[in-house]
């Protein structure tokens, strides 16, 4: 086997270096015997798993995982894809489905929402900038703006919890999706710089839910 399948983990996952040279039936053979020799380290745990080193098919990966599977008790609950390029495709994927689920019946606002100002539409809305402290924006339908939303922010006016909002900045004052209210924390620190990362929320539970702009999140919701 030498160092051709080599394991390094922490409390959150674990990252396998696969050796890109031998043959794939010959390495199986190898991750086998690694894993049993492992088995007993990592015991009964829930992981997420990352393979460097080479470039694995979606079929090489599955064979992989069942690998894993069958010869330890580690739970594979998701694979960290580093590959750039696969991860642009993701980007740009999410980025249509989003714009087409707004853009659907739906209308523009080009210009930052001010202290004050309230922007009320009978569809999904698309603001083409800030949406500011005072500010208000009430929606029957999505919200998607392509700026930072520090106001305020009703989507699914009418009752439609299914309607969500996505902001390149997320921090609002209050969201409403539907019936379910959620207000934001006061005692956030103003001196906290975190770079501005794309957020989406949804409803789920009756409960309003704020995550990273993601394929996996994305999927999970219905237009």
């Amino acid at each position: 086997m030498k160092n051709s399948v080599v394991i390094k983990g922490n409390k959150y996952g674990i990252m396998v270096m696969l050796d890109d040279k031998i043959p794939f039936e010959e390495l199986k053979e190898d991750i086998v015997e690694k894993f049993k020799e492992s088995s007993k380290f990592f015991g009964e745990a829930s992981m997420a798993i990352t393979f460097e080193g080479r470039k694995l098919s979606l079929e090489e990966e599955r064979e992989v995982l069942d690998i894993i599977s069958e010869n330890s008790d580690i739970k594979v609950v998701c694979v960290v894809d580093n590959d750039k390029k696969r991860e642009e495709v993701y980007k740009e994927s999410i980025e249509k489905k989003v714009a087409d689920a707004a853009y659907s019946n739906g209308q523009f606002y080009k210009g930052t929402l001010r202290n004050g100002q309230v922007l009320e539409c009978e569809s999904s809305v698309v603001i083409l900038g800030d949406v500011n402290p005072g500010a208000k924006i009430i929606s029957t339908g999505n919200v998607v703006i392509l700026g930072a939303l520090k106001g305020i922010v009703y989507a699914g006016i009418t009752g439609d919890a299914s309607s969500f909002v996505v902001a390149l900045e997320m921090n609002p004052v209050q969201i409403r999706i539907g019936d379910v209210i959620a207000r934001c924390a006061d005692n956030k620190s103003r001196f906290k710089k975190n770079k501005p990362e794309t957020k989406i929320a949804f409803v789920e539970d009756d409960n309003i839910y704020i995550e990273p702009l993601s394929k996996d999140v994305l999927s999970d919701l219905h237009f």
